[in-house]
C-alpha cells in the first residue's frame, strides 16, 4: 500500500518516477494504463507554458519525431496538454546514453565507433529525407540499449526544412556548443550538412576520448569552431586508422560544401571502412581561415543534460572588449594590414595570381555514363579516377551516382575527383523444365521449377478432357526447352474443375470441436489458433476463420480456426460507493486501481470516474481505474486483483494539503 496517488495524465499515464531533466522538461518513466506498457513521458516544465515560443517549439517536436518511424529513432506515441503544461510519450528505451560510454570506455575501437556512427547517419539521412534537421546531435542524444541497438532521440530544436514559419528568431542559435558547426555558430542557416558535421564531432570524441574543441565558455568553443583547426585524432591517438581519420575529417569539414553532401553518403564510407574498402573520402586541406568578420555568437544560458541551449549573438567586440590605448590601437593595425596582406595572398594564388592554381567549381556528373564523366571533368583540368561501384539495374549501368568531392565544391586544376558508378550483371540464362501433363502437382510442379532456378505462378483452369485430374499441372507459359534468364517467372495452369469448396460460415460462433468437424466433412483441415484480443464471445469458440468463412478454396486447404480466449465488457459504476464498485468488477472478472478527484456532483467516497468507459470490451483481469472522489487533496489507496478483497482509505484534505509543483500538475482529474 502507497500514501499518495501516483499522478495521471489524460487519465491514460501514470507516472513512476524521474529519470531525466533536460533544458527545458523533465522526462518520467510512466505507465500506459490502456495498453499497459512502460513509456518515457516528457513534460514542458510548468513555469515555460506561458512562453508561447518555448511551447511552439515544444510542439514542433512533438510533430517533428511523430512523422519520422525508423528504427533508429526513438518513436513519439502521443503529446498533449494537461493542468496548464505539455507533454510528450515516447518509447521508453532501456539503455545506455553514449556520453556515458564515452566517458568510461574511450577511446573507442576503430570498428564499434564506425559501427555507432553509421546507425547515427542513418536516423539522420532519414530525418533529412522527410525534411527534418536535427541541429543537437550529441552523445547525450544518443541511446546504445543492451542489445546494441542505436537510438537517436530528443527532436526538440529540430525544424522542417523549407517551413514557412520558422520557431527560432532571427540572431539565435539553438545547439550545444560543444558540437556547432561553424554555420550554426555564426547564426547562418542550417541543413543537413551541419547534422554531418555535428557527427563527425562525435565520431571524433568517440576516437580521441575528448571532443577537438574545449573552453572556459560556449563563445571560445564556438569561436574555435568557425576559426581554429583541430588536433588531428591521429595525433592524439595513433592506433586510429588513417581511412577513418580522414572520414573524421571530411565530416568537419569548415565549409559546408568540403563535407560528405548528405548523412547518407557518410554511412555509406562509414561502412566501406567497416568491411576493409577503400573509402571516398578526400577532406579538404587544413588551412587556418582568414581572421574573423562576423560576429560569434555569444551564450545567454548553457543547458546541462540532454537539453538545449540558446545563445544570442553579440558583437566581438562585447566579448574582448574596446582598445583604449595608442599602443593597441597600433597593434591593431598592424595586425589589420598583416590580415589584409595574407587574405590579398591566398585569394590571389585562388584566382591563379602569386603562382596559384586557379580555384572553380566542380562540375556535376551524376546521371552521367562513366565514360561521359571521366570526359567532362578532365576537360576542366581535374584528374578524375574511377571509384568504389554497386551492383543496380541494366537502365543504371556505368551511370555515375557519386563524386568525391562533392558536386558544385571548390577545386584546383589537377585536383583528383573520384567517381562511383553503377555496374550490372546479367544473369545467366537456363533452360526451362517440363512440367505439364506429367500428372505432376501444383506444389510438386513448383519445387521442380524452383531447383531449375525459375520462379512460379498458378492460374487455374476448368478440365480440358476427363483425363484431366483436379489439382494436376496441364500447361505452362513457358515453353519446355526454351532458355530463359534464371529467377524468370514461369506461369503453370492447374485443374481446379467444379471441385473448389466454400468454407462454411456457420462455423463463427461454434465450439472448436463442432466447427473442427464441419471443416473436415468438407475435405478441408482445421487449425487451431488462439485469439488474444479481449471479445464478448465465449473462450473456446470460434470468433474468425483465415481464410474468411465464404471463401472459396481448393479441398485440403489448411484453414485456421481462430479460437476466443475471452473477455468482458466493463459495467458501468459511476455514483456506486467504492467497495460497491469494487465488488461489481470482481464478480465481472477484472481487477482495479484507485485514484482520487474532487467533485461536487456524488458524494465523498463515491466513483466520480471510470477508465477505461462503460461497455469497453477488454480482457480478463484488466485494471480499471475508478476515480472515487476524497476532497482536493485527497489521497486514496488501493489494493487489488481479481481474486482479492480491496481496501480503500481516505485520507483527510486538511492533513494532505501540498503546494508542490508536481502534486499540481499531475492530481486526478477533477469532474
Amino acid at each position: 500500500m502507497t500514501s499518495t496517488t501516483p499522478p495521471v495524465y489524460n487519465e491514460r499515464y501514470e507516472l513512476r518516477n524521474q529519470i531525466a531533466r533536460g533544458g527545458t522538461a523533465q522526462v518520467y518513466l510512466a505507465r500506459d494504463l490502456l495498453l499497459d506498457r512502460p513509456v518515457a513521458l516528457k513534460v514542458l516544465f510548468p513555469e515555460l507554458s506561458a512562453d508561447h515560443a518555448f511551447v511552439e517549439r515544444f510542439r514542433r517536436e512533438a510533430q517533428a519525431a511523430a512523422n519520422l518511424s525508423h528504427p533508429n529513432i526513438v518513436p513519439v506515441f502521443d503529446w498533449g496538454e494537461a493542468d496548464r503544461t505539455h507533454f510528450i510519450v515516447m518509447e521508453y528505451v532501456d539503455g545506455e546514453p553514449l556520453s556515458s560510454i564515452i566517458r568510461t570506455q574511450a577511446p573507442l575501437a576503430a570498428p564499434q565507433a564506425a559501427s555507432i556512427a553509421a546507425d547515427i547517419a542513418k536516423a539522420l539521412s532519414y530525418a533529412h529525407r522527410h525534411g527534418v534537421v536535427h541541429r543537437d546531435v550529441k552523445p547525450g542524444n544518443v541511446l546504445i540499449t543492451a542489445d546494441g541497438v542505436v537510438k537517436v532521440t530528443d527532436f526538440g530544436i529540430a525544424r522542417a526544412m523549407g517551413a514557412d514559419t520558422q520557431v527560432t528568431q532571427t540572431g539565435l542559435v539553438m545547439g550545444t556548443a560543444t558540437y556547432f558547426s561553424p554555420e550554426q555558430a555564426q547564426g547562418f542557416g542550417v541543413d543537413g550538412r551541419s547534422d554531418v558535421y555535428a557527427l563527425g564531432v562525435v565520431l571524433y570524441e568517440m576516437l580521441v576520448g575528448r571532443p577537438p574543441f574545449t573552453g572556459e565558455s560556449p563563445v571560445a568553443i564556438a569561436y574555435q569552431h568557425v576559426r581554429e583547426v583541430p588536433p588531428t585524432p591521429r595525433s592524439l591517438n595513433p592506433s586510429i586508422p588513417p581511412a577513418l581519420e580522414a572520414i573524421v575529417l571530411q565530416a568537419m569539414a569548415k565549409q559546408p560544401g568540403d563535407r560528405y553532401a548528405t548523412a547518407d553518403d557518410l554511412r555509406v564510407d562509414l561502412e566501406r571502412f567497416i568491411r576493409g574498402q577503400a573509402v571516398a573520402a578526400h577532406p579538404p586541406a587544413v588551412v587556418p581561415p582568414p581572421p574573423a568578420t562576423t560576429a560569434i555568437p555569444a551564450t545567454a544560458a548553457m543547458g546541462r543534460g540532454p537539453g538545449t541551449s540558446v545563445y544570442e549573438a553579440v558583437p566581438m567586440e562585447e566579448e574582448y572588449g574596446p582598445r583604449r590605448t595608442t599602443v593597441w590601437w597600433a597593434l591593431a593595425a598592424v595586425l589589420l594590414l598583416v590580415a589584409i596582406g595574407v587574405v590579398a595572398y591566398f585569394g590571389g594564388r585562388a584566382l591563379g595570381y602569386f603562382g596559384g592554381t586557379q580555384s572553380f567549381a566542380e562540375p556535376d556528373v551524376h546521371g552521367m555514363v562513366l565514360k561521359q564523366a571521366l570526359s567532362t571533368l578532365k576537360a576542366k583540368g581535374l584528374d578524375p579516377v574511377p571509384g568504389p561501384s554497386r551492383t543496380g539495374t541494366k537502365a543504371e549501368q556505368n551511370q555515375v551516382f557519386a563524386q568525391v568531392p562533392a558536386a558544385n565544391s571548390t577545386v584546383r586544376k589537377g585536383q583528383q575527383v573520384t567517381l562511383s558508378y553503377w555496374t550490372y550483371k546479367a544473369p545467366p540464362k537456363l533452360s526451362v523444365p517440363n512440367v505439364s501433363n506429367l500428372g505432376l502437382t501444383a506444389a510438386q510442379a513448383e519445387s521442380t521449377l524452383s531447383q531449375a532456378g525459375f520462379k512460379a505462378n498458378e492460374t487455374f483452369q476448368k478440365a480440358n478432357s476427363p483425363t484431366d485430374k483436379q489439382g494436376t499441372v496441364v500447361g505452362q507459359s513457358v515453353k519446355y526447352g526454351t532458355k530463359v534468364a534464371a529467377g524468370s517467372v514461369v506461369t503453370i495452369k492447374v485443374v481446379s474443375g467444379s471441385n473448389l469448396v466454400t468454407i462454411p460460415t456457420a462455423v463463427v460462433g461454434q465450439n472448436q470441436q463442432a466447427a473442427a468437424a464441419e471443416l473436415k466433412a468438407e475435405k478441408l483441415v482445421p487449425q487451431i489458433q488462439a485469439d488474444n484480443a479481449p471479445s464478448t464471445v465465449p473462450a473456446g469458440d470460434v470468433v474468425n476463420t483465415n481464410p474468411a468463412p465464404g471463401t472459396s478454396v481448393k479441398p485440403g486447404t489448411a484453414v485456421v480456426l481462430q479460437i476466443s480466449t475471452g473477455g468482458a465488457a466493463i459495467t458501468s459504476v459511476v455514483g456506486l460507493s467504492a467497495s460497491a464498485a469494487e465488488a461489481q468488477l470482481q464478480q465481472d472478472g477484472l481487477s482495479y486501481r484507485i485514484a482520487g478527484m474532487s467533485s461536487t456532483q456524488y458524494p465523498t467516497g463515491a466513483v466520480g470516474k471510470q477508465f477505461p468507459a462503460p461497455g469497453v470490451v477488454v480482457r480478463k483481469g484488466y485494471p480499471v481505474v475508478l476515480f472515487v472522489v476524497g476532497g482536493k487533496a485527497a489521497a486514496t489507496t488501493t489494493s487489488s486483483s481479481s481474486t482479492s478483497s480491496s481496501t480503500t482509505s481516505t485520507t483527510s484534505p486538511s492533513t494532505t494539503t501540498s503546494t508542490s509543483t508536481s502534486t499540481t500538475l499531475a492530481g486526478p482529474p477533477s469532474s
